[in-house]
């Protein structure tokens, strides 16, 4: 195989993948996207990015993908906090497999691997401020297939040299379709406590710093087979951002409180009522959505800075404000609590 300066992204219909092939494209860089027959790729047309339709799941699939490809920016996973064990396992760590296997096969080109901060597991397990040394896979809990999926991710890529790991926050920005839009929506049902007291910093991180981290990793010509986190940290407080996206949503401030320990109870319960009764959808609150809001860990961003000269550029606040108005011009009924 002929490697050429061709850029393949996975994922790239998503939404952190698109803001990566949009990054790609905005340095005048040749750009591929691996999609699904059932994507929708309009976003990536207009981008003007060659589309190869094909399957991550099928091993021949994803070697047609990479011919003349130097660089995989791998952003396909299966992403949310419900559904089967199955579910997460194939669409995030056989799809990883496959990749390793099919760049193994060809000109081995350089993979860049989209995880997360959830490879560390629960919150309660670790206090203060960690480095990418902290042992991943070992505090995750029953059920925390998103965490637990990610990690076996990062496990695929050992013995193959050529790979960068990025493990972003919270990624919130223009084209989330998910994480924010639940949001909303339980901040209208009346759904939303304070977890704890509050203060506990926010680990989010603006989608568009995440896509420049994962090309800067990705291009630094020392960087092999290391991880950095990305992540934004100290500005805004979980009772800020409530704050911020009531006033944005017309709705009356949050002012009740409820301890972290007694959320993850219920929550807990939740799962396994639901579970049990088969439902297809998420319960209210799941332990996935207090982890990501009611955490107290902060995750150090030192490596990136020394070594990719990475600091995230967009603070929450003016994140959120950037996000919400999108929503605003882009899909005002998300914002609104209209069904599309």
């Amino acid at each position: 195989m002929i490697v050429g300066n061709l850029k393949l992204v996975t994922g790239a219909t998503g939404f952190l993948g698109s803001h990566i092939a949009e990054q790609l494209v905005n340095r005048q860089e040749r750009v591929r996207a691996l999609v699904r027959p059932s994507s929708d790729t309009r976003f990536l047309e207009k981008l003007n990015v060659e589309i190869f339709v094909g399957d991550l799941n099928e091993p021949d699939s994803v070697r047609q993908a990479l011919k003349s490809v130097d660089t995989v920016y791998h952003a396909a996973a299966f992403v949310g906090d419900w559904g089967p064990w199955r579910q997460f396992y194939s669409g995030t760590v056989e799809t990883t497999r496959n990749l390793v296997e099919a760049c193994r096969r060809s000109a081995c080109p350089k993979i860049l691997h989209v995880s997360s901060i959830s490879v560390y597991g629960k919150q309660s397990a670790m206090r203060g401020e960690y480095s990418e040394d902290l042992p991943i896979g070992q505090h995750h809990w029953i059920g925390d297939h998103y965490g637990r999926t990610k990690f076996l991710a990062e496990e695929q890529l050992k013995g193959y040299s050529n790979y960068t790991i990025v493990r972003p926050s919270w990624v919130y920005g223009p084209r989330d379709y998910k994480a924010l839009p639940r949001v909303f929506e339980a901040l209208r049902a009346g759904r939303v406590r304070v977890i704890g007291s509050g203060v506990n910093p926010l680990n989010m991180v603006y989608a568009t710093d995440v896509a420049r981290g994962a090309i800067l990793a990705a291009n630094h010509p020392s960087v092999h087979a290391q991880a950095f986190h990305l992540c934004h940290h100290g500005e805004c407080s979980q009772r800020d951002m409530i704050d911020i996206l009531c006033d944005r949503l017309k709705l009356p401030p949050v002012r009740r409180n409820v301890s972290l320990p007694l959320a993850w109870c219920v929550a807990s319960i939740a799962e396994i009522a639901y579970q049990l009764a088969r439902r297809p959808h998420p319960p209210p609150v799941t332990r996935r959505a207090l982890y990501m809001i009611g955490r107290p860990t902060q995750f150090s961003t030192a490596r990136a800075a020394r070594q990719l000269g990475w600091q995230p550029e967009v603070g929450i606040r003016d994140g959120l404000k950037l996000t919400l108005d999108w929503y605003a011009e882009n899909n005002a009924a998300v914002l609104e609590g209209r069904s599309t």
